[in-house]
């Protein structure tokens, strides 16, 4: 129905959706991917000052709302997985 065609439309620009990253709530789509603030801010300054982030341990950390400042190397991974791009 065309109902369902509008919510689509609003869980596509990321309001009221979750952080594709570390799961916090997101602002809006920012770089592509939904997300919130802190990982907006934190893909800018790592595209920003080309970033070379290296991970201490597996490079399977787990990146959520509490330990997403943990490890910069899997958090910016995730970052590009989720979908986000330099523009």
């Amino acid at each position: 129905s065309s109902g369902e065609a509008v919510n689509m439309n609003a869980a596509d620009n990321g309001v009221g959706s979750f952080c594709a990253i570390c799961g916090d709530r997101a602002t809006g789509k920012h770089y592509g991917a939904s997300s919130c603030d802190g990982c907006k801010g934190f893909f800018r300054r790592s595209i920003r000052k080309n970033h070379i982030y290296t991970c201490r341990f597996s490079r399977q950390c787990i990146v959520d709302k509490d330990k997403r400042n943990q490890c910069r190397y899997c958090r910016l991974k995730k970052c590009f997985r989720a979908g986000m791009k330099k523009e």
